[in-house]
C-alpha cells in the first residue's frame, strides 16, 4: 500500500493542513468580529431608547427575558450583558481609532478592558497587545493587575540604538520595567538558582508573564569560547523579533559590570548560534533592584541591544507611574507602530 503513494505526498498533506488550519482562524476571526459588531448595534439601539424614550433597567429585563425565550441556549443576552452593550458602545462611540480594534478580540476580553481601564491610551494598549500577542482572558487579566500599561512603556533599554528601524515598535513589549513572579512560591530570601529552577518549575506562568511571543529554548545554556565554556541563565526565543533572548539573573542590585557580561554573551550567541533569517540576539538583565541612573549610563555605552528589568517574589502593588509616563503623543505615536497581522485573536 506504501508503494502507491506518492513521494511529494506528505509535503501536499502539510499543505492542505496548513491551508485549513488558516482558513478555520480567518472563519473564527469573522465570526468575532460580526458578534462584537452586533453586540456593539444592541448598546447603541439601547442607549438610544434610554435617550429618546427613557427606558429604564425594568424595560431592559424584559427585553432579555425576551431574547433569551427566542435564541434558546444564547447566554449572551442576559441584562447585565445588554448593560455591558449599552456600556460598551457609549465607552468607544467617540473614539473612532479604538472601535476598529475592539472588533479584533473577543467580547469577554472586551470586558475586561473597557470595564477596568479608564483611560482611552491605557485602552487601546491592551487592545493592541492581546490581539497581537493572543492573550487569553486570563493572562490579560494578570496584565492588567500587574500594570503591564506602565511597565512596558518605562522599560530601560537599548533599543532605540541598536534596533533596526523595522522592529523597534514591536521590541518595545520584549520587555517590561518589572516583573512579577508571584506565582513561584519562593521566600524572599533565594539564591539565583533556586529562582532558576523556579521559574523552570513554572514555565507556562512565566512565559504569561514575560508577555507573549516568547518561546523556551534552555537554561543554562552552554556557550564555549575559545577553551571555556559558559552557560546563559536562560534562553528565549521571540517569534516576532526573530532573535534569541538572553536572560541573565541577579538576586542583589544591577551593576554596571552585568552589560558587560550579557554583551560577551550576545557575541558569543551572535557569531555560533544565530540561524539565517534571525535578527541579532537581545539580552535581558533582571534584577531584584535597580538605580534607574547607573542602568542609563551602563546602557549609554551597550554596543547590543539590551534592557534592565526588577523582579518580585510576592504580590505588590506597582508604582504610581503617572507622572513618569510619556507624554500623551508620544504613547500615541508608539502604538501606531504595533500593528495587528491580520487580526483576530483566540
Amino acid at each position: 500500500m506504501t508503494d502507491l503513494i506518492p513521494k511529494d505526498y506528505d509535503d501536499f498533506l502539510a499543505t492542505l493542513k496548513r491551508q485549513i488550519h488558516q482558513r478555520q482562524l480567518q472563519a473564527f476571526r469573522a465570526v468575532n468580529r460580526e458578534l462584537v459588531a452586533l453586540y456593539w448595534e444592541i448598546g447603541e439601539a439601547i442607549h438610544k431608547k434610554q435617550a429618546e424614550s427613557g427606558w429604564g433597567k425594568a424595560v431592559v429585563e424584559n427585553l432579555a427575558r425576551d431574547l433569551q425565550a427566542e435564541f434558546l441556549g444564547r447566554n449572551g443576552f442576559s441584562a447585565q450583558n445588554l448593560w455591558f452593550m449599552r456600556q460598551f458602545y457609549r465607552t468607544y462611540r467617540d473614539n473612532q481609532n479604538l472601535q476598529p480594534l475592539v472588533r479584533e478580540i473577543s467580547w469577554a476580553k472586551n470586558l475586561v478592558i473597557f470595564s477596568r481601564c479608564k483611560d482611552e491610551l491605557e485602552r487601546e494598549f491592551y487592545l493592541r497587545a492581546t490581539a497581537r500577542f493572543g492573550w487569553t482572558k486570563n493572562v490579560l487579566q494578570h496584565q492588567i493587575d500587574n500594570n503591564s500599561y506602565a511597565q512596558y512603556l518605562l522599560n530601560q533599554t537599548n533599543f532605540d540604538a541598536t534596533v533596526p528601524e523595522s522592529l523597534k515598535s514591536q521590541a518595545v513589549l520584549a520587555l517590561k520595567d518589572h516583573y512579577t513572579f508571584d506565582f513561584l512560591g519562593l521566600a524572599e530570601e533565594h539564591s539565583e538558582r533556586e529562582l532558576e529552577q523556579a521559574l523552570i518549575r513554572n514555565l507556562r506562568r512565566f512565559l504569561e508573564e514575560m508577555g507573549g511571543a516568547f518561546a523556551f529554548v534552555g537554561n543554562q545554556y552552554r556557550l564555549q569560547v575559545g577553551t571555556q565554556e559558559y552557560f546563559i541563565d536562560l534562553l528565549l526565543f521571540h517569534r516576532r523579533l526573530r532573535a534569541l533572548v538572553a536572560i541573565e539573573l541577579k538576586i542583589g542590585d544591577f551593576k554596571p559590570e552585568h552589560k558587560g557580561k550579557m554583551e560577551f554573551y550576545l557575541d558569543a550567541l551572535d557569531n555560533q548560534h544565530r540561524l539565517e533569517g534571525e535578527n541579532p540576539p537581545i539580552g535581558i538583565i533582571i534584577c531584584r533592584s535597580k538605580e534607574k541612573t547607573v542602568v542609563e549610563y551602563a546602557l549609554r555605552t551597550a554596543q547590543r541591544p539590551l534592557g534592565v528589568a526588577t523582579y518580585s517574589v510576592v504580590p505588590q502593588l506597582p508604582a504610581d507611574y503617572q507622572n513618569y509616563l510619556p507624554s500623551p503623543d508620544a504613547i500615541a505615536q508608539l502604538l501606531k507602530g504595533w500593528e495587528i497581522p491580520g487580526g483576530g485573536d483566540e
